[in-house]
């Protein structure tokens, strides 16, 4: 869905049925209705060239008239490789299937969706209410960015992230939870990455938009990582001990 049009008057405001947001969630089941190959294609440039990836969603916007995707797709596969990665970690860390099955549904729910909804929501109120052009003609139509578009956003920075903190980590991990000074440094160098690129890809997202301004505001959380991380190095803190003896019954 794209940012609405509507008026300042109710008047002006024109009527959209309500039927996207569910047609989107029957397609969920649909797999011969989704585009496979263009998703994939998506996540390699989301890793590579990401301003390629928002260019496609201008086009995507002149030709349906609309930002967000209608083919949930990307939403679904990620979910899957999401679910992949984690059982890949409880057959290396994890004792129990009950518990192995218990981390998969924690992390698909709590890291992807719920974190997702959560931060999309915060990202979308932001943007709406502190980042849209001022209308200076009262008769002008004013532009919002729907809930869903947000939702897309997020899941674009997110892809990323899971590919640094869920399968590069897996293969560094033997390393990463290690003791000592170089596996505290290159975990927190790891997550400082997965963390700065997640932004920058939130910041691109919202400034494809034409009626937002003040965008790079979206980038100051990259600074707050350069200071936090090097804090976290300086006392000890291995964020891969932490995440790891959380979710997993093996002792490191």
């Amino acid at each position: 869905m794209l940012p609405t049009s509507s008026s300042s008057s109710s008047k002006g405001r024109p009527i959209r049925p309500n039927t996207f947001f569910p047609h989107y969630l029957r397609r969920i089941v649909k797999w011969q209705q989704m585009d496979i190959e263009y998703t994939f294609w998506q996540m390699l440039h989301l890793c590579s060239a990401p301003k390629v990836v928002y260019q496609h969603t201008k086009y995507h916007k002149q030709t349906k008239n609309q930002w967000a995707r209608d083919d949930p797709a990307f939403v679904v596969i990620c979910s899957l490789l999401l679910s992949v990665s984690t059982i890949a970690y409880c057959a290396a860390y994890d004792y129990s299937a009950g518990h192995a099955v218990f981390v998969v549904l924690s992390v698909l729910v709590f890291h992807f969706l719920v974190a997702g909804v959560i931060l999309a929501t915060c990202c979308w109120f932001f943007s709406n209410n502190h980042l849209r052009e001022e209308t200076v003609n009262s008769h002008a139509v004013e532009q919002h960015v729907e809930w869903l578009y947000a939702f897309d956003v997020h899941c674009n920075s997110f892809f990323p992230v899971f590919v640094l903190l869920y399968v590069l980590h897996y293969f560094l991990s033997p390393l990463l939870v290690a003791h000592g000074f170089l596996p505290v440094l290159l975990s927190n160098l790891l997550f400082m990455v997965a963390a700065t690129y997640y932004h920058y890809l939130n910041f691109l997202g919202y400034d494809v938009l034409p009626f937002l301004e003040r965008t790079t505001l979206l980038l100051y959380p990259i600074g707050v990582s350069f200071v936090i991380f090097p804090i976290l190095i300086l006392i000890g803190f291995n964020p891969s001990r932490f995440f790891l003896n959380m979710y997993f019954s093996r002792p490191l």
